[in-house]
């Protein structure tokens, strides 16, 4: 299977307050570009999904295990399964892209183009 996307022609999908991703996805993997408004929060949780990602703008704070670390420029992060973690957007928001290994099912109800 391939594919190609363009993301202003996904459909947006609330994932907290202030907090928008647009997804595509394959078999094994899944990339979700996730805009932050200002100060905006992505509650602590875990899944069994690795997860990896990019900054593209903006600065956030990566919480996990137990540290508070700050992203921006082009950071790249990596947060593996079942670990807890939380986002916290900087004053100006924050635009990054993540990768989900396996793709997470829940978010697959989403409507891509």
């Amino acid at each position: 299977m391939h594919g190609c996307w363009n993301p202003e022609n996904l459909a947006s999908r609330k994932i907290a307050p202030g907090v928008i991703h647009k997804l595509a996805w394959g078999d094994k993997l899944m990339l979700s570009l996730v805009t932050l408004e200002p100060h905006a929060v992505i509650p602590t949780h875990s899944h069994p999904h690795e997860q990896m990602g990019v900054m593209i703008s903006g600065k956030v704070e990566l919480a996990i295990a137990e540290e508070i670390l700050p992203l921006s420029g082009n950071a790249m992060f990596m947060i593996p399964g079942m670990t807890f973690h939380a986002f916290i957007a900087g004053p100006e928001g924050a635009t990054l892209v993540e990768a989900f290994s396996p793709p997470r099912e829940e978010y697959k109800t989403t409507t891509r183009d």
